[in-house]
């Protein structure tokens, strides 16, 4: 977890005056990938890495905006909106500032110090982190309350309309919602949510990092998007009361899926069963059956190597190499995929070996050694403290 007091100190050696301080944290998805802009369901959780803003607020309609990570300092005025979709990171801050005034939010200007040990690239949502930590630092130091739901649907409104990537909500939702010591099974849908109890005394989930970095604003997911989107148009045919994917059950699926030509086909194949398995992962959880989850974290892989083909080889790698590990329960790619991460689940007695085993392979295999990271689940957005006056 990152040193709060220090963004707080570092704030007030840039702009001179004291600061609230917000954090927002990252999250690893457990299963459930690729659902959330279908409708479906999802089962993230927040880990133990944040996204830290200092904030406070200016007279004017400046929004001064320092990176600590990258040393850079930017800046954008409320009444003049920029271009979005120009690759900058403060299109992030911006977005998600536009966001809250057009859901009839007032905001002044503010300074912003803003530092984060959520790996970029990762699979592992920094960039929900930036914009949930921001939205909700912009709208506390101008005095308005903003509630969790809507604070994540301007995060998602950032991306979609600043950042260019049509992101479901999953990301910014866990980000604002999280509970401790849970998982979140939200329902994309109606944004209904279910925490369920992760009992992490005999296991632990692992995050293990590639080191390759995707690009999820890249074609490939918007491709993916179109393809689910053209699979409901064909099954409709047959199925008139469908709107998502979301609707489809896996027996009409397979009843139907003759006119769905290849790869819409798999695509639409891979998003029916992973609703059904994420809904599955819950109940074993709350039945505290890890077996039953890793099997389906595996199947959950493979599903999403093979039928949506937004895995790469150094994923694959990770969970092979998992696979083979003793005390392993099962393993699956997360986030968006094309690199990023794993999680597996792993019981406590066999991390070592696992950190191990995982470290050497994968070095051996790609010539580069993984990021692991073994965290609880955390809790979502919050203001944390006051910096020193």
């Amino acid at each position: 977890m990152m040193e709060r007091e220090a963004v707080g100190r570092a704030f007030r050696e840039r702009y001179g005056r004291a600061a609230r301080i917000f954090r927002a944290p990252g999250r690893v998805n457990l299963i459930g990938e690729h659902t959330d802009y279908n409708g479906g369901f999802v089962l993230p959780m927040a880990i133990e890495r944040e996204t830290v803003v200092a904030a406070a607020p200016r007279a004017d309609r400046t929004v001064r905006a320092y990176s600590a990570g990258l040393n850079e300092e930017l800046s954008f005025d409320l009444d003049h909106p920029n271009p979005p979709r120009r690759g900058v990171w403060l299109e992030y801050v911006e977005g998600v500032a536009r966001a809250l005034e057009s859901r009839g939010l007032k905001l002044s200007g503010a300074d912003l110090l803003i530092d984060s040990d959520v790996p970029a690239g990762a699979g592992l949502s920094s960039s929900a982190a930036l914009e949930i930590s921001v939205g909700l630092a912009l709208a506390r130091v101008n005095g308005q309350e903003v509630d969790g739901v809507t604070l994540a649907l301007a995060g998602q409104q950032a991306e979609h309309t600043y950042v260019g990537t049509l992101c479901g909500i999953m990301d910014q939702f866990v980000a604002a919602l999280a509970k401790e010591r849970h998982a979140l099974l939200i329902d994309c849908r109606s944004l209904e949510a279910e925490p369920v109890p992760l009992d992490t005394t005999s296991a632990a989930f692992v995050v293990s990092d590639t080191r390759v970095k995707h690009e999820l604003s890249s074609s490939e997911y918007n491709v993916r998007r179109a393809e689910c989107a053209r699979g409901v148009e064909l099954l409709r045919e047959r199925l008139p009361g469908i709107t998502q994917l979301r609707d489809v059950s896996v027996a009409d699926f397979q009843k139907h899926s003759g006119v769905l030509p290849d790869p819409i086909l798999r695509r639409c194949r891979h998003i029916v069963t992973e609703n059904e398995r994420t809904l599955g992962a819950a109940r074993a959880l709350r039945a505290g059956d890890l077996a039953e989850m890793g099997r389906l974290m595996y199947e959950s892989h493979y599903s999403l190597r093979d039928d949506y083909e937004v895995s790469s080889p150094e994923l694959d790698v990770l969970v092979e190499i998992a696979r083979g590990v003793p005390g392993v329960l099962g393993a699956r790619m997360t986030g968006g995929g094309f690199g990023g991460s794993t999680v597996s689940l792993v019981r406590r007695e066999a991390l070592a070996d696992f950190e191990r085993a995982l470290s050497e392979g994968y070095e051996r295999e790609t010539g580069r050694r993984p990021a692991i990271l073994v965290s609880e689940a955390g809790a979502g957005a919050a203001e944390v403290m006051m910096s020193d006056e």
